[in-house]
């Protein structure tokens, strides 16, 4: 059974800015909204089918470093909140290929931002959920 190790050299870019270096972790997530089509007659619920398309609602999830650095995390982030960007997440930082396909989620909405989560002798880190707008994949 094949494994691999994810995220050991990720590429992570927020609104055109690399912050891989600053990310300990990402998750991609690609929903299709579940839509019935159960009809009279039908024995059991049915969902979807060839003909019947949904709307998406996709989401990343990061947790990054804090860093108040000019090119950073704050200075990338803050001024995201309420607005739509673009998030490119892949398990390495080479080119989209087969085995380190290149996720693009164009039209997310950052809703909250939280620019000071501290506690005494422990690294600054911030969780951040991108909501909606189109996932794409790309594998060459």
């Amino acid at each position: 059974m094949a494994t691999s190790v994810y995220l050991s050299n990720p590429k992570v870019t927020i609104n055109a800015v690399d912050l891989q270096d600053q990310c300990t972790s990402a998750t991609v997530n690609y929903v299709l909204e579940q839509l019935e089509t159960t009809a009279f007659g039908d024995t059991a619920r049915k969902y979807g089918a060839s003909t019947v398309t949904s709307l998406q609602n996709n989401s990343i999830e990061v947790e990054l470093y804090q860093s108040y650095a000019a090119s950073e995390t704050e200075a990338t982030i803050y001024g995201l909140v309420g607005i739509q960007t673009t998030l490119i997440v892949a398990p390495a930082s080479g080119a989209a290929s087969a085995t380190n396909p290149t996720y693009t989620l164009t039209g997310a909405y950052l809703e909250s931002h939280t620019p000071i989560n501290a506690s005494l002798g422990e690294l600054s880190t911030i969780t951040l959920t991108f909501s909606g707008g189109v996932l794409t994949k790309a594998v060459a």
